[in-house]
């Protein structure tokens, strides 16, 4: 889990420029639920980035849901995204 979390921050950092980044792993939190699957993972992150301040949220979101489309398909079920 740690290689995939920190995998995703650098695929971030390679394509925005972040002044910080932390990823947190919610996945637990939802093992009761009925679509629950262990090899799928429930993510928030957070990241401070001027150049994502810039752009109006929907736009930082798609950026940040773009660089990480193949993670979303494959590992990712649910991604909380907090741009500071």
């Amino acid at each position: 889990m740690e290689s995939f979390i920190s995998e995703l921050e650098s695929k971030i950092k390679k394509n925005i420029k972040v002044d910080k980044i932390q990823i947190l792993d919610n996945t637990n939190k939802h093992k009761n639920h009925k679509s629950f699957n262990k090899n799928m993972f429930h993510l928030t992150l957070y990241i401070e980035s001027n150049e994502l301040r810039q752009m109006d949220r929907i736009m930082a979101h798609r950026k940040i849901m773009e660089i990480l489309s193949k993670e979303i398909k494959n590992k990712i079920h649910a991604l909380e995204i907090v741009v500071k």
